[in-house]
């Protein structure tokens, strides 16, 4: 992992881009990450681990489940009374 500023960023791009080949390259704004570079290969190996809730949730042959949501008479507790 590298870390350079903005400043040295636009001072030296080959180096820059050099150095993403290794890791990612952390580019500061004024002290703070900004920015990251890297390589195309290594983007798409990141953006393959993600999954939405939908997918980490997803359990195959699940819609084939047969589940009966019980009534709440059935259960015995009876809803409270607000009036």
């Amino acid at each position: 992992m590298t870390i350079i500023s903005r400043r040295e960023f636009d001072q030296t791009k080959d180096r820059a881009i050099e150095a993403a080949a290794d890791g990612p390259v952390f580019i500061t704004d004024q002290g703070q990450p900004a920015y990251v570079l890297m390589t195309v290969d290594a983007y798409h190996r990141l953006s393959k681990q993600a999954t939405s809730i939908g997918e980490a949730f997803y359990v195959p042959g699940i819609d084939e489940i047969e589940f009966d949501i019980p009534k709440l008479d059935d259960t015995g507790i009876k809803p409270v009374d607000l009036s």
